[in-house]
């Protein structure tokens, strides 16, 4: 599904036109379609729809309360990395039996609340980590269900910030060294192993790396087989791409035929943790030009969004298409860099762009509902940008603007420090 579409210059996301939406809420603006979010999701599952499978949202995508409910209402399970995710997929309605819980530095507090709620799995990620969940779940009386991530050293083929595939990244568990730690679990009184999982980076645009990952996650399986150790479930992580600029990422048919050739007979449950894929190209975000600025030849849209708004194109470099909200013909076009007001150089949202647009005019950066706000920040004290879901014709404000009385309401003065010399 398209939701993006030009209607007599305006551009609308669903049937609700974009300029209204500033009007009424403000910039900067992140706003979303909900037919976008679902029609994606049933994408996915229905390419797997001839072998068992749960698709787990990845909530550090997109974690805003009502993109978790809707997906909670279409049947997704989720993928944590904090108990703060955990905390919000519960606030949403999610079940805590389609839980998975990833991520490298899992504390006790929250191995400790994720067994009391019984989250479906454990995604493992080192030695240390699984002794430490076992005595955990020893001490409180339970069982921990686990699954060993594990890294097979795959180059997959991206931005070297969102590897994680490769043996010189943080995350897994060394193929090699999986199955004396699957040994170690299969005879633990307080764990109880249920698969495996495998991820090997984020925006991948090929299939080749997932078949290779595969491959060798089938051959520890087989092992682990020979050994009497039998899996309910093989989780193969997310990290489909999507278009951002020119890129020609696989389809989600293309990639289940790759997946499902790959697994023959095998009737294992497969995982998947897509949130780029199920919420990128479903979000926009809205940004005002309050200057139109010439240093030496080179021209500058001055938004008011910036970096702490939407960080991916300082952290990564990442390009985002942006266009006029409204088509303006009598405008000149213009190559600029759309800068926005933060005090550093790299607070850019694009650069090089032809557009046709002047001071006052909205721009709406597109492929943005995946890691945008939720690595938004408050650098120079900027407040954070408010957050729309739209379905059809209808609007909802799901997150309001934050206020500088947010901000500082965590703050305290401290007593009058003495003066040194």
């Amino acid at each position: 599904m398209n939701a993006l579409s030009r209607r007599n210059g305006e551009l609308h996301l669903e049937e609700v036109g974009l300029s209204a939406l500033a009007e009424r809420h403000g910039t900067p603006l992140y706003v979303y379609s909900a037919g976008a979010i679902e029609a994606r999701y049933r994408d996915f599952t229905e390419a797997f729809s001839g072998h068992p499978h749960r698709v787990c949202y990845a909530v550090k995508a997109n974690s805003n309360l009502a993109v978790l409910q809707l997906l909670v209402q279409l049947g997704a399970g989720f993928d944590i990395v904090s108990g703060g995710e955990l905390e919000r997929v519960l606030r949403a309605g999610g079940d805590p039996a389609g839980i998975v819980f990833s991520g490298v530095g899992k504390t006790v507090t929250e191995m400790e609340r994720a067994l009391e709620v019984g989250v479906a799995c454990f995604n493992v990620e080192s030695e240390a980590e699984l002794m430490r969940l076992e005595a955990v779940a020893d001490r409180l009386g339970v069982v921990a269900p686990v699954s060993l991530r594990v890294n097979p050293d795959v180059d997959a083929a991206t931005h070297p910030y969102i590897s994680t595939g490769l043996k010189e990244n943080k995350f897994g568990i060394a193929i090699g060294a999986a199955a004396a730690l699957y040994r170690y679990a299969a005879d633990a009184d307080a764990l109880l192993v249920k698969g495996v999982d495998c991820h090997i980076g984020s925006q991948l645009t090929r299939l080749e790396p997932f078949v290779d990952a595969l491959d060798r996650v089938l051959a520890l399986v087989a092992a682990l087989n020979r050994d009497g150790i039998e899996l309910d479930h093989i989780d193969l992580g997310g990290g489909l791409g999507v278009r951002y600029h020119d890129e020609t990422p696989p389809t989600v048919a293309d990639y289940a035929e790759a997946i499902l050739a790959r697994l023959g007979t095998r009737r294992e449950t497969l995982l998947f943790e897509p949130g780029r894929w199920l919420v990128g190209e479903a979000g926009v975000f809205l940004t005002r030009i309050e200057y139109v600025k010439e240093n030496e030849g080179r021209h500058f849209f001055v938004v008011d969004g910036a970096m702490n708004d939407l960080l991916r194109p300082a952290l990564y470099g990442s390009f985002h298409g942006i266009e006029p909200v409204m088509n303006s013909p009598e405008t000149p076009t213009t190559e600029v860099d759309v800068v926005g007001p933060v005090c550093e150089s790299s607070d850019f949202l694009g650069k090089n762009r032809m557009l046709a647009a002047t001071a006052g005019d909205l721009l709406a950066v597109t492929t943005a509902g995946a890691y945008g706000f939720g690595m938004a920040s408050n650098y120079n004290s900027r407040n954070r940008a408010a957050e729309v879901l739209v379905r059809g014709e209808h609007d909802y404000l799901v997150r309001r603007r934050e206020t500088l009385a947010d901000q500082l309401a965590l703050e305290q003065l401290a007593p009058p420090l003495p003066v040194s010399g």
